[in-house]
């Protein structure tokens, strides 16, 4: 199953009763300690394709790094919540504009040289580096660079959390198993796996039947967190299955 194909299966009804990218925006209030959290934990897992943004822009790594710092130090303490639209709009676009609104103002260009302030935010730089030095030598836009890192590490923090959900099972090595057929990367024939692992090929299919159904719930989720409404899901599905299948 390609990228593409995954996103497919991912349209349907929405199931969420309530609206998350709102925590983002209520993050800016200190007495929102669940707001604050949500924030940050959105903040650690999706800075990079930010990063990326500003290195593609022409900036050298260590003041990519010290922008980027500084940016969701900034994020934390409530700045540039008030262009925040809690009625609209998706965290992903809300992330970029505020960016290019912060290296927009030589101020906190100036300021970011002293990275962290009083908020800390645990990003690691060195790895983002070498991510980057392994980004195709093209000649996207830092826009487009940013999308479809965005889109790339949704998928990786969606498997991230099947793994997590397998490991507290005490089956990791099982999903290590299963998941080159959730992600698209085996043609072998179930028959052949099922053996290996000592079970039916027809126990084999309905776990990965199981796997990838919850895969796809854990994928709606984690939109879900990034978008202002619940009937947005759908859209960003889209975009998302577009950026990754864009050549």
């Amino acid at each position: 199953m390609t990228n593409g194909q995954t996103m497919h299966t991912l349209t349907g009804p929405s199931q969420f009763p309530t609206t998350r990218w709102t925590l983002v925006v209520a993050a800016g209030d200190p007495h929102r300690k669940e707001a604050r959290s949500a924030l940050v934990s959105l903040c650690e897992n999706y800075w990079y394709p930010l990063y990326a943004y500003l290195r593609r822009r022409g900036y050298p790594a260590d003041q990519a790094q010290d922008l980027t710092q500084e940016f969701f130090v900034r994020v934390l303490e409530g700045r540039y919540l008030d262009r925040a639209d809690p009625e609209k709009g998706r965290f992903r676009s809300f992330l970029l504009t505020s960016l290019k609104f912060f290296v927009s103002d030589e101020g906190d260009r100036q300021r970011a040289r002293k990275r962290g302030g009083g908020t800390v935010v645990r990003l690691e730089f060195t790895s983002g580096e070498e991510r980057y030095q392994r980004e195709p030598a093209h000649h996207e836009t830092p826009e487009w660079i940013f999308e479809r890192r965005w889109a790339l590490s949704v998928l990786d923090r969606v498997v991230g959390k099947l793994r997590d959900e397998f490991v507290r099972h005490g089956r990791a090595e099982h999903f290590e198993r299963l998941k080159v057929f959730l992600l698209g990367q085996s043609d072998a024939p179930y028959a052949d796996l099922a053996r290996e692992i000592k079970t039916s090929e027809g126990a084999l299919k309905v776990a990965i039947h199981r796997l990838r159904k919850r895969y796809r719930e854990l994928f709606r989720q984690e939109i879900a967190d990034t978008v202002a409404d619940p009937s947005e899901v759908e859209s960003e599905l889209r975009y998302l299955a577009g950026v990754l299948t864009r050549k």
